[in-house]
C-alpha cells in the first residue's frame, strides 16, 4: 500500500523548513527565528507545531517542561507531495501540460536539460521491460 501524500498549508512549509535547518529545536527558537519574517506570536507557532505533531508532520519529545520537536517527513516527501497537489489542482493530473508550463518558463539550463532528457531515456527503457 502507498504511502498517503503530504500536503502542507503555507504556514506549515513555513514551520517545518525552519525546523529541517533547526531540528532538534523548541517552539521558542523557532518563533525566534521566523518572527521578523511572519509576525507570529509564540502561542501561534507552538500551536502550529502541536497541530503538526497531530498530522503526523512533525515528532514532540517531552523533556521534563520542555518539548523537543523534530520533522517525521523529508524534504523530498513534502516536495513530492506538493507537486502532486499542484499537479492534480492546477494541471487536472495531465502531466504533459504541466511539464510543458515548467519548460516554457525559459529557466532550464541546457544541462538541467540535458539532465531531464537523460531521466526520461532511463524511464523509457525501464518501461519497455
Amino acid at each position: 500500500m502507498s504511502k498517503p501524500e503530504i500536503e502542507l498549508t503555507g504556514a506549515e512549509w513555513t514551520i517545518i523548513k525552519a525546523v529541517w535547518d533547526n531540528e532538534p529545536c523548541a517552539a521558542p527558537d523557532i518563533q525566534a527565528k521566523l518572527f521578523k519574517k511572519t509576525g507570529w506570536a509564540y502561542s501561534t507557532v507552538r500551536t502550529l507545531m502541536d497541530r503538526m505533531v497531530g498530522k503526523k508532520l512533525l515528532t514532540a519529545e517531552k523533556i521534563r517542561n520542555f518539548t523537543l520537536y523534530r520533522s517525521a517527513v523529508t524534504q523530498a516527501q513534502a516536495q513530492r507531495g506538493e507537486l502532486l497537489y499542484a499537479l492534480k489542482h492546477a494541471f487536472n493530473g495531465a502531466l504533459t501540460p504541466m511539464v510543458q508550463c515548467i519548460l516554457d518558463t525559459g529557466k532550464l539550463s541546457a544541462d538541467e536539460l540535458a539532465k531531464l532528457e537523460t531521466i526520461i531515456k532511463a524511464r523509457k527503457k525501464s518501461a519497455k521491460k
